[in-house]
């Protein structure tokens, strides 16, 4: 395996912006990892990109995926985003906007890269806190996540094993952005909306806008985004 050579899955939202920035701090070379998995917009990916190069990360892939063929999410299909809904609304249940395996289908990409570039630690920025009820952004999924890929790969199976780390994730939104702010990340150059507008507008509406808002508050710092709506609930 190669030292200090890592990827780190890549949306161009707040949580893998950050991770990204905090996996640059400490030295590691950074192979970014994006999907472009046919989502409601390529706004996030373009975000992706603007925060590759502002990180100065080693090589930034964009991998095609089409899950709007699979559906289910209203990422994915044409189903209606939920909006004003409050935090305690956000926390029951497993909303809309989950995307069927996403995480699960993201990472078995990103290990399918990580034996070819010779990599031993894959990191995404899923987060059990301030999130939108996601299965797949728990503690109990990135661990079996972990043991599947060392019993599943050439790589594990002859002695080098893998890890899944996701440094965010018993952190709040908050907490988060502390972090990002102190390592001089620009969160102007990322995007959360699950809805923008048509002129690429954060909706300030939907569970992620409201998150990303409620942060920004709690952490003291102004929210950088330019939203369609400054309705926070």
């Amino acid at each position: 395996m190669t030292l200090n050579k890592v990827i780190v899955l890549l949306s161009g939202g707040l949580d893998s912006a950050t991770t990204a920035a905090i996996v640059k701090d400490e030295g590691c070379h950074v192979i970014a990892l994006s999907f472009n998995y046919d989502q409601r917009h390529g706004i996030e990916l373009e975000a992706a990109k603007k925060v590759a190069r502002h990180l100065n990360l080693d090589k930034h892939m964009i991998l095609n995926i089409d899950l709007s063929q699979i559906g289910g999410s209203a990422l994915t299909a044409a189903i209606d985003v939920p909006k004003q809904r409050s935090a305690e609304q956000i926390k029951e249940g497993i909303p809309v906007t989950y995307v069927p395996a996403r995480n699960t289908i993201f990472l078995s990409y990103a290990l399918a890269v990580a034996e070819v570039e010779k990599v031993a630690d894959i990191y995404i920025g899923a987060n059990s806190l301030d999130y939108s009820g996601y299965p797949d952004c728990r503690p109990e999924f990135i661990e079996a996540f972990e043991k599947l890929a060392n019993l599943a790969t050439k790589t594990a199976i002859e002695g080098s094993k893998i890890q899944i780390k996701a440094p965010l994730i018993n952190l709040t939104k908050a907490e988060i952005i502390k972090r990002g702010n102190a390592l001089g990340l620009d969160y102007s150059l990322t995007f959360s909306c699950y809805d923008p507008d048509k002129e690429g507008l954060a909706c300030g509406q939907c569970d992620s806008c409201i998150l990303r808002k409620k942060g920004f508050a709690e952490a003291g710092l102004t929210d950088p985004t330019q939203y369609a709506s400054m309705v926070i609930e």
